[in-house]
């Protein structure tokens, strides 16, 4: 394998890890409908950060950015959301 291979297959084993590392949260969150433990402040920013990774790559039209953010911004998206509607008052 090329340096750019190498390159290329760590970018995209990084981004599958850290993308698919919203599922389990996601999962739990729903099923238990307990998001006391979840940061609203924390995913705030982490969504907007994270909805500029997705304009980032839509700027470069680097689609392994475009996919992997697209993907972690509905994730993050759904705990927010369930954060908001699942909150105690």
């Amino acid at each position: 394998m090329t340096p750019a291979h190498w390159t290329d297959a760590v970018g995209s084993i990084a981004a599958f890890l850290t993308t698919v590392s919203f599922v389990p949260q996601v999962w739990q969150s729903f099923r238990t409908r307990d998001v006391s433990g979840i940061s609203l402040g924390m995913y705030s920013v982490f969504t907007v950060g994270i909805a500029l990774w997705l304009a980032y790559g839509l700027m470069l039209q680097a689609w392994p950015i475009v996919i992997a953010n697209a993907i972690t911004l509905l994730l993050a998206l759904s705990i927010l959301i369930m954060k908001l509607i699942y909150r105690q008052p």
